[in-house]
């Protein structure tokens, strides 16, 4: 087995239609470094859609070489997520397309590969204006990878842990020709199995290493012929969870509440092309915030995410789909503006859906951090587009700006009855692939959903803001586990978890700030985080957080509003090598002659990289329209985040400068 990352590819932001042939010219095309997202490299319009942070889509091509060693039998490769449609051709054979722009997917290139150099080329169309209400990026926004076998192997997607409390199952596929046994092991267990084809194995672990939060022990699973890999090695997790409909949520035993937050995918100035260490950093601020839960709002997420979830700590609610049949109104130029603009996954729901989310559980089901499947979110709005004659006039979340005929009952409308019938098939699909998780929805209109047959085919629910019907509604559903999978931050949303036994827990509206979902120009992002887009702690809320969820008495630090005077440069944390590069997390401070951070919105600082790659500058500040491209940037309560890829074994430097400040540098090693 042999894996490497293809990582350095040329770019060109319109439609080539030639570009798929391997002898084409690309050579006047951008070199790029993927993960890329084109959309944060240019300048932020009102043209564009407010529900997408202001930016564009478009169409682009991408074009790699890449080698395969000489002894390869078999060979794949895998894409992290591509958005969106994303068309791949291998030395000028097409191989399919793909619409949804989260779900990794895998081509197998057997077919028609060479021994020795190769060129992928990929089409990625995205001329939507707003698909979507928050940002979602544009490009091969996730990594890529080469995978490529000799001789037997063990497809990743073929492989099954499960742990019961007492006993582990282990299953996986074996494909070519062997008759020599497989070797399995998990972490100091071993076994053997005969068997040319099939691995089925299950056992007893004596005093296993529990998987919770507090101590995220981990096992490497790993399977070997000849002393050879079959597939790489898989961290898993021994733990066992449960919902009870009275006490609420327990893991391995211990009763306990999920003190969850929301997540979008970007991460500001680097847009949707999110490095792993880049949540590293925010997830241990969360962490240190009493966080211990992460839902995937509302699509599947990088692999990265999953593995440091594992990794940290984090429970997590895996979501997929935010439309199913039905089109969502979508943000263009404001907070829930009509006429609406109807575009977006719905137009492939009824072909993909099956397939996309089959691809979701067997990517997932593996990891510990996971411990509940929603296969979507707020489907039942209000109006939007379902309607039932129960309800007159139903009024949803956002409907200040929504016109009264449009909250009207109105039979020209689909019948919301219809959402129960897609429930039903959706929760089947999850259950084939995977029996071990609860599999639910996040309800925007319980009101209604929950009379309809809505809420029959799921094991638990999450009530998006409806705390005011916990109470009526666990007298309604007796033997339903309820929880907050949407709430607000104030303290009469935490209380309502705290003292009432039998909710399990809440997730904050959100975690982290997001772009898109803007309510209106210069304002370009949502600020409903606990951390701004920079990954700092916002003040306002993230200690009272603190506060409420650890039972620490946590006050935001004291700043000093003084004339600064320096520039003080640190990087956060060790990178890691992915590939041939780290990414470098470099924080700005602005501060007074003591060293003491000042409140200070006004320092334009300019930034310059010698031998490395200025990835983006964020200072947190969702008003700030200077354009994510541009090498300047000014501070925001006196600091910013520079990110700074350097490939490995190189030595870069950081150099930063402003008026009335000496200029400071920085070396990356």
């Amino acid at each position: 087995m042999h894996l490497s990352l293809l990582q350095e590819w040329k770019f060109i932001r319109e439609d080539v239609p030639e570009a798929f042939a391997r002898g084409f010219d690309d050579s006047s095309w951008k070199d790029v470094v993927v993960p890329h997202d084109w959309s944060v490299g240019f300048p932020f319009s009102k043209e564009h859609s407010s529900g997408t942070g202001y930016l564009p889509g478009g169409t682009g091509w991408y074009r790699a070489v890449f080698d395969v060693p000489a002894d390869t039998k078999t060979a794949f490769l895998v894409f992290d997520g591509v958005y969106k449609n994303a068309q791949v051709w291998v030395n000028g054979y097409y191989l399919g397309k793909r619409p949804n722009g989260y779900i990794c997917f895998t081509h197998d290139i057997s077919h028609c590969f060479r021994s020795g150099s190769n060129i992928v080329a990929v089409k990625v169309s995205h001329p939507d204006i707003a698909d979507s209400r928050w940002f979602t990026g544009s490009g091969i926004y996730r990594k890529v990878k080469l995978l490529t076998h000799s001789g037997a192997y063990i497809p990743d997607e073929s492989v099954i842990f499960s742990f019961d409390g007492e006993s582990i199952l282990i299953k996986a596929c074996v494909k070519g020709q062997t008759t020599s046994p497989v070797e399995v092991s998990l972490g100091e267990h071993k076994w053997s199995c005969n068997d040319s084809e099939c691995i089925d194995i299950s056992g007893k672990i004596e005093n296993p290493r529990l998987w919770s939060p507090d101590e995220p022990n981990l096992y490497e699973l790993a399977f070997h012929l000849d002393g050879a890999p079959l597939c790489q090695p898989l961290k898993v997790g021994l733990r066992t969870f449960r919902f009870d409909a009275d006490t609420g949520f327990y893991l391995n035993g211990i009763n306990m509440k999920l003190k969850g937050v929301c997540l979008h995918h970007d991460a500001g100035c680097l847009g949707a092309a999110v490095w792993s260490d880049v949540w590293r950093r925010r997830l241990e601020k969360l962490k240190t915030a009493g966080c211990n839960a992460v839902r995937t709002s509302h699509n599947p997420h990088m692999p990265e995410l999953y593995e440091l979830c594992d990794e940290m700590g984090f429970l997590m609610m895996d979501e997929a789909f935010d439309e199913w049949e039905g089109c969502k109104n979508k943000w263009t130029t404001g907070h829930n503006v009509y006429p609406p603009v109807h575009q977006g996954y719905y137009e492939d729901f009824p072909e993909w859906h099956e397939r996309d989310l089959a691809d979701f559980v067997i990517r997932g089901r593996n990891h510990p951090s996971i411990i509940m499947w929603s296969v979507g979110n707020e489907i039942d709005y209000p109006n939007d587009p379902y309607v039932h004659p129960y309800f007159e006039e139903m009024v949803g979340n956002n409907d200040a700006n929504k016109p009264a005929q449009e909250r009207m009952y109105n039979t020209d409308k689909p019948n919301m009855e219809r959402l129960s019938v897609i429930a039903k098939r959706l929760a089947k699909i999850v259950r084939e692939h995977d029996d071990t998780r609860p599999v639910l929805t996040a309800a925007a209109y319980p009101e209604l959903s929950s009379r309809i047959g809505f809420f029959d085919p799921f094991d638990v629910i999450g009530y998006n803001y409806k705390e005011h019907l916990y109470e009526k509604d666990h007298e309604r559903f007796p033997k339903l586990p309820i929880f907050g999978s949407e709430n607000g931050h104030g303290e009469k949303q935490w209380l309502a978890v705290r003292d009432n036994d039998y909710i399990s827990g809440q997730f904050l509206w959100t975690g982290i700030d997001y772009l898109g979902e803007a309510r209106g120009w210069p304002v370009r992002g949502s600020g409903a985080g606990i951390l701004d887009t920079a990954g700092y702690e916002k003040p306002d809320r993230y200690y009272d957080r603190k506060t409420w969820w650890t039972g620490e008495d946590s006050k935001a630090p004291a700043f000093d509003y003084s004339k600064a005077a320096n520039i003080v440069l640190s990087v956060w944390g060790k990178p890691s090598v992915q590939g041939k590069y780290k990414l470098f997390q470099v924080e700005i401070a602005v501060c007074d002659k003591d060293g003491n951070r000042c409140m200070d919105n006004a320092s334009l600082l300019e930034y310059r990289v010698d031998d490395g790659i200025l990835l983006g500058i964020e200072n947190g500040n969702l008003s700030d329209l200077t354009e994510y491209s541009a090498p300047y940037r000014r501070v925001h309560n006196g600091r910013a985040i520079v990110y700074v890829l350097v490939k490995a074994g190189r030595q870069a430097s950081l150099y930063v400068s402003g008026e009335r400040f000496t200029e400071k540098y920085i070396s990356l090693i």
